[in-house]
């Protein structure tokens, strides 16, 4: 037995951490194609800031879209388990995904395109808005008292896993298809995705169900309605739990996807380059992620969290600064350091969100709370950003948007976050 349970465990952090890496590839590979080949293959008769803010406001439809797919899979989730909610947010969104790689441009079928886009983007949205609350609960209730924020970390891993797959499929299938990347081969990173179905699925149906809702369904209390208690009981704490991620969310999609706009539009800096960059960044995320997580568990969510909002909002007018010298090394300085401080919040953020609800409502009210913040803070990140810089040209706007997100995030934390209780079994 003493062997079995850490086996389990093993394959539980496994099973989250693949099938999230899975799905946040899917999500990141629209954001990149949104801002380098979109605008001018579903948009091409707007002008260029015009048809990136088009694109971008498709990008912000799988935000909205985000906390609809909590609300749905955190219900069913709360109801019939983790592990069957978990294996259809999957299938839902790499079917999504691979759709978008065998869809028309406008040039083939007009107005059709934009359109069949964004509903594909909206199915991208709900499936990752599913996902999180139940990768992360699948790791933290497998995890041992003491570790959780380590053991909570490892789904949120997948980000920057997915970032760096993403990033690398994209960035390797340029380089093969040269000049026709723009006109098919952005279509092979979308199209890759049936294989990692595949794999995510055979890792996940060999998983069994978290301990702790095993053990809600063995005294028969679980719950009937649990969106709409949660919402009713817990609505302070989704309230927190969305707001505390603005320090968070937003700045992290200015630093991974709005830079390329940024860097080739308004610096005229090379596309490879910046995703060489982004690259790399992510890849020290893989051990910068887990590492706060750990941090966590010794000096406390709230310190560690609240230090990364305030180094980032202190980085914001630093950030842009290091981006326009046009200098190579400082650039890539600029973006590992604005990534470091995103998982200085995101490390620990798992556990800091799903240790406020008992078990019984834990998928509903941690899922919607985190999704929320896509409509305020990560979906509309990249549009305020563009507009910004259209409207004065310069990014000190930027940097006062990033630092005023820090600044409601840190109220946030401090002041309508609940402090964690004992574990509630309802």
């Amino acid at each position: 037995m003493d062997t079995v349970v850490p086996a389990h465990r093993r394959r539980a952090v496994v099973a989250s951490t693949v099938g999230t890496t899975i799905e946040w590839y899917d999500f990141f590979l629209y954001n990149t194609a949104a801002s380098l080949i979109f605008p001018a293959l579903f948009f091409p008769n707007h002008a260029a800031f015009t048809g990136i803010l088009l694109s971008f406001g498709t990008q912000f439809v799988g935000f909205v879209a985000r906390p609809v797919g909590a609300a749905i899979f955190g219900h069913y989730g709360d109801r019939i388990g983790r592990k069957a909610t978990l294996i259809a947010t999957l299938v839902l969104m790499g079917a999504t995904t691979t759709l978008i790689g065998l869809l028309p441009t406008y040039q083939t079928i007009g107005y059709a395109a934009p359109i069949l886009l964004v509903l594909l983007r909206i199915g991208q949205g709900i499936g990752v808005g599913g996902e999180w609350g139940g990768s992360v609960l699948l790791s933290m209730e497998w995890g041992t008292p003491g570790r959780r924020g380590f053991f909570a970390s490892w789904p949120q891993v997948g980000v920057p896993l997915g970032l760096v797959t993403s990033t690398g499929v994209v960035r390797l299938t340029s380089d093969w298809t040269g000049p026709s990347f723009d006109s098919w081969g952005w279509r092979i990173p979308f199209l890759l995705s049936v294989v990692l179905i595949g794999i995510g699925l055979y890792v996940r149906l060999r998983v069994l169900e978290s301990p702790e809702f095993t053990s809600v369904v063995d005294t028969g209390k679980v719950a009937r309605r649990p969106l709409l208690k949660v919402i009713r009981t817990e609505w302070r704490t989704i309230l927190g739990s969305a707001l505390v991620r603005l320090g968070e969310q937003a700045p992290f999609y200015l630093f991974t996807s709005f830079i390329l706009t940024y860097g080739t539009k308004q610096l005229g800096l090379n596309r490879d380059g910046l995703l060489d960059d982004i690259l790399i960044a992510a890849t020290v995320g893989l051990v910068t992620v887990p590492l706060f997580g750990h941090l966590s568990d010794r000096f406390g969510r709230r310190r560690v969290y609240g230090a990364g909002i305030i180094l980032t909002g202190a980085f914001a007018f630093p950030y842009f600064g290091l981006l326009d010298t046009k200098a190579t090394g400082l650039i890539l300085l600029a973006v590992v350091l604005s990534l470091v401080f995103h998982d200085m919040q995101y490390g620990p953020q798992a556990a800091l969100i799903a240790e406020r609800f008992g078990t019984s409502l834990r998928y509903s009210g941690a899922g919607l709370g985190y999704q929320l913040a896509s409509v305020i803070a990560g979906g509309p990140a990249p549009l305020i950003a563009t507009k910004i810089l259209q409207e004065t040209g310069s990014s000190t706007g930027i940097s006062w948007y990033i630092i005023g997100c820090c600044a409601l995030g840190l109220v946030a934390l401090i002041f309508i976050l609940p402090r964690a209780t004992r574990p509630r079994p309802e």
